[in-house]
């Protein structure tokens, strides 16, 4: 009789351990999902295209957006990663890195890109186009696994920001310039 219920006991843990891991990845999938519609709506707020049309479109358009934004913000998702005291140390360490160099940002937009390309290259396993941080690759490596992706995509999403910025400073930059051009040949 023991026998059986231990059996039993162990195959019922079994399925309900599954169950826990597919339930805690359904959760970090809904996290990620919610920071990819923050990041879409931000990104649409800020394109191009919105200086190109009217100003009454530009306004709905952005209270849509706002709204959407506020209806987005109020989803909580929350899975806890449970961390000896040394991996609490090093994400804190690992979070201070990023948000010193995001701090800078403003003040030199190329040096800080080419920072978090070499801490995004700490964080992956295929070979990077530039250098690797060591020190942050080592301060990473004593994360929990959950925080090293994170991380990880922290990064993908501020690099992908950064592009996102060029790009619009660089269309900018080409429009001031074909409007001097056009103001210069209309003098002529």
């Amino acid at each position: 009789m023991g026998e059986q219920l231990f059996y039993y006991l162990n195959v019922l843990f079994g399925s309900t351990m599954f169950r826990v891991e597919a339930f805690r990845d359904a959760a970090s999938a809904m996290e990620q999902e919610k920071e990819i519609l923050l990041e879409m709506i931000h990104n649409i707020q800020n394109s191009q295209d919105m200086r190109h049309i009217s100003e009454g479109e530009r306004e709905e358009l952005n209270l849509t957006a706002n709204r959407l934004m506020g209806r987005t913000l109020t989803v909580e998702v929350s899975v806890e990663t449970i961390r000896n005291a040394q991996q609490q140390k090093s994400l804190l360490h690992a979070t201070k890195m990023i948000d010193e160099i995001v701090n800078k940002l403003l003040d030199d937009l190329e040096d800080a890109k080419i920072r978090l390309m070499s801490l995004y290259g700490a964080c992956t396993s295929d070979v990077p186009a530039g250098p690797i941080d060591q020190k942050f690759q080592s301060v990473v490596i004593g994360c929990a696994i959950e925080d090293q992706k994170k991380i990880k995509r922290r990064l993908e999403t501020l690099l992908r920001n950064l592009e996102n910025s060029e790009k619009s400073i660089t269309l900018l930059e080409h429009q001031k310039s074909s409007v001097r051009q056009s103001c210069n040949s209309k003098q002529d």
